[in-house]
């Protein structure tokens, strides 16, 4: 109710209104844009594709919202810009370069977000060439090199428009575009989803107490998904006084966030990608004894592939949690930022022992926050065993939504403050 009423509110605002309904127009336009498909694809033979276990393509399928199956002009999605962003990310670490740029303001995040673009391209270049050379090639009507270069163009200039998209909603919309994007994939789901449980009661296969307790359960789940992306230890830091010239600074007590869930859905995205990538292999190698020993052994859908699926999926969480909280937060120089500034951990020495301390807490944390994006993440498949549930909306597309949706309202609510940050004072 809360969330409704600040949303109210906020489009009683005519500056906000404005970023409100640019914001839906663009999302509308997307999926207006989901739905035209790419010409010269045989639809008969596209629908024979994504039949049964397709592996790491129902992870394209999801951020795409069913583009990627139908094959639209949006079915790469925005997947290569996420993997573009990922791979510079990594190389901040590896590159002193890329460090460099990314210690210099404003003007190291724009290269760094132009490089970023020019990546983009260029994958979305490899992927398509390889879905319409490799995966959908008995699709395409016409098998000339034209065909293919027209499909291929087609798909990257898909992508780029879903990049520009989501950059305009950044400027002149609310929240952050390419969430937002992923987002509006993820909800367009949710219809499809609520039909097949739907006919599966008409059907008999599910009784009316089964659909209310996973309801239920389904609330649940949702509100400890909110409180843990909520959910932040704050380490209080202390600021020296000191004088400079004639004016005094520091002596203020302030605070880190460390945030529980600080990897957010990637170790998720990572885990499923190499779980699901056997199962990808299993395409194009039908009826052999690998197909047949990944079905039984490493498939959601085998036995005992389900319980060996659920298990390697929580030891990769797990590791990808640590790997990835470890790749964006650096304790060595948190420590030095906050001894540069004169800042200090009440109790604890500047320098190693500030080091080794955030270390430790973050560590605690991470394990916290892991458990948690495991236990989502394997929920769904869980569910599904005991209680023949088909759930197509899984646990990344829960942790996704919930964690943009409520990214969205706080910058929203922010907004709201700073317009009203004169009548406070007053």
């Amino acid at each position: 109710m809360e969330m409704l009423k600040n949303v109210s509110q906020a489009f009683k605002v005519p500056e906000i209104r404005r970023k409100m309904i640019f914001t839906l127009l663009m999302l509308v336009v997307f999926r207006i844009g989901s739905n035209i498909p790419v010409p010269g694809i045989d639809r008969s033979v596209l629908s024979q594709v994504f039949t049964g276990e397709t592996g790491l393509f129902d992870l394209f399928d999801l951020f795409s919202g069913g583009s990627f199956s139908n094959f639209t002009i949006f079915a790469l999605s925005i997947t290569p810009y996420i993997t573009a962003s990922i791979i510079i990310q990594l190389l901040t670490i590896a590159f002193p370069y890329f460090e460099r740029l990314a210690k210099e303001g404003q003007e190291g995040r724009k290269k760094m977000a132009q490089i970023t673009r020019y990546l983009t391209i260029v994958l979305a270049l490899v992927q398509a060439f390889g879905l319409t050379v490799g995966l959908f090639r008995q699709a395409v009507i016409d098998q000339t090199w034209f065909s293919f270069v027209v499909i291929i163009l087609v798909l990257t200039a898909g992508t780029a428009f879903l990049m520009w998209l989501g950059e305009k909603i950044n400027e002149n919309g609310i929240g952050n575009g390419i969430s937002l994007i992923i987002f509006g994939g993820i909800v367009a789901r949710i219809p499809s989803g609520l039909r097949s449980l739907w006919t599966q009661y008409s059907d008999g296969s599910l009784s009316i107490v089964t659909l209310l307790l996973f309801a239920v359960f389904a609330i649940i789940v949702i509100l400890g998904v909110i409180e843990v992306q909520q959910g932040t230890r704050k380490i209080p830091v202390q600021y020296a006084k000191r004088v400079v010239g004639r004016k005094m600074y520091g002596g203020q007590s302030t605070h880190i966030p460390l945030k529980v869930n600080q990897a957010g859905v990637i170790p998720v995205i990572f885990a499923l990608s190499i779980l699901q990538f056997p199962l990808t292999i299993t395409y194009f190698f039908p009826n052999t004894a690998f197909t047949d020993f990944v079905t039984k052994w490493l498939s959601p859908a085998g036995n005992p592939g389900v319980w060996v699926y659920a298990v390697l999926n929580v030891l990769l969480i797990i590791f990808f949690n640590y790997f990835y909280t470890a790749v964006t937060f650096n304790p060595v120089e948190v420590a030095q930022n906050m001894k540069a500034n004169g800042g200090f951990i009440p109790g604890i020495r500047p320098g190693k022992a500030t080091v080794e301390y955030l270390s430790r807490v973050m560590s605690r944390i991470s394990f916290v926050g892991a458990i948690f994006l495991a236990v989502i993440a394997t929920l769904p498949t869980l569910v599904g065993q005991f209680t023949g549930l088909n759930i197509s909306f899984g646990g990344t597309s829960l942790l996704i939504a919930v964690g943009v949706a409520l990214d969205t309202m706080k910058q929203l609510e922010n907004q709201m403050v700073m317009r009203n940050y004169q009548g406070f004072l007053k």
